[in-house]
């Protein structure tokens, strides 16, 4: 049965046993500033298995390490100097750094690639629960797998009541979307997802950093070197439609056809925008304001019983690369 607790500043010493239990190698949801998480020892392969499990994730898909401290970090993987370089200035924070692993860490996490992903959250239940456990927490978004990652404990619960030991409501998640993930064990480090800490970001530090572009893969034998690049992710039941540029007229156009053929369609867009659908969500007028409402929102619209999701997309530049690609992968790619 599922424990369920809230946390505020005030009761952080109850997160004790949410450390415990991680040790003995069960499983706990809990926030981060990207968005909650479901945890278990990250050294510990039997544990670890049992995250897929719940999540009913497949198993060549690699987990994220979540440490306190810079040693944490040296313990499980080969910092090498780029590593250092984004550790030190973006650390603790929405940043996964993927090194050469160091043979402690179970292939379990990284499905049996020779590299692992380390990330160090800045949140304060997240870093507690890492600290009062004393291991690396393996920590993907606690979700059934494929689902809108979840920035509420409502959702948690609704995908995770029963299947995990304890659930943590540490309230609304800031950043919205998952960390960046970024390769250093290449000749140019290699951002493989991109997220909360921008590629703008880390241009300024990285002037040879690159971008991995992403399209569909089809193909089963492909082995993804992070999270989030294989299968189809991020999606709710109804089917998601994404719409580049001036979208107005062909979003119009599209709920006209949803109505002849009695879908009841809902819309994700900016304040700015007006149309006439069963739905409207409206995301505010940034980047930022959509990415802390995207997943929210996806599972919002399922709630409501709506057929198809029709989004408008934001720029590319900043944090909104990151909603680009996660409504990517919510749509299949089905661009208009």
């Amino acid at each position: 049965m599922t424990e369920l607790i809230k946390v505020t500043p005030e009761n952080i010493s109850d997160l004790k046993k949410a450390g415990e239990i991680i040790k003995k190698g069960g499983l706990v949801a809990f926030p981060t500033e990207t968005v909650y998480g479901i945890g278990a020892n990250g050294l510990d392969g039997d544990a670890v298995k049992n995250i897929f499990k719940a999540k009913g994730r497949p198993s060549d898909n690699p987990l994220i390490l979540h440490i306190a401290d810079f040693e944490e970090a040296e313990n499980i993987g080969e910092m090498n100097s780029t590593a250092k370089i984004i550790g030190e200035k973006f650390w603790p924070g929405p940043i996964t750094i993927v090194v050469n692993k160091k043979q402690n860490v179970p292939d379990a996490v990284t499905a049996g690639l020779n590299t692992v992903a380390i990330r160090m959250p800045s949140h304060y239940i997240a870093r507690q629960i890492i600290k009062y456990a004393g291991v690396p927490i393996a920590a993907p978004s606690a979700n059934i797998s494929g689902k809108p990652s979840p920035t509420c404990a409502k959702h948690v619960i609704e995908d995770l009541n029963g299947k995990v030991d304890m659930i943590i409501d540490g309230g609304r998640c800031d950043i919205g979307i998952e960390s960046t993930v970024i390769d250093t064990t290449g000749e140019k480090p290699l951002i493989l997802r991109p997220g909360g800490i921008t590629y703008e970001q880390l241009k300024e530090i990285l002037p040879n950093v690159e971008v991995e572009q992403h399209t569909r893969v089809e193909n089963p034998a492909y082995k993804p070197r992070s999270p989030g690049m294989k299968y189809k992710h991020y999606a709710p039941k109804a089917k998601v439609i994404v719409f580049e540029g001036n979208a107005l007229e062909k979003i119009e156009e599209e709920l006209k056809i949803c109505a002849a053929k009695n879908k009841k369609a809902g819309v994700f867009c900016s304040d700015n925008s007006n149309y006439t659908a069963d739905l409207i969500i409206k995301w505010g007028t940034t980047p930022k304001d959509m990415a802390q409402r995207v997943f929210w929102a996806l599972r919002e619209f399922d709630e409501k019983g709506m057929d198809v999701i029709l989004c408008e997309m934001p720029d590319k530049c900043g944090i909104g690369m990151g909603v680009r690609n996660r409504l990517y992968k919510a749509a299949a790619y089905d661009i208009r």
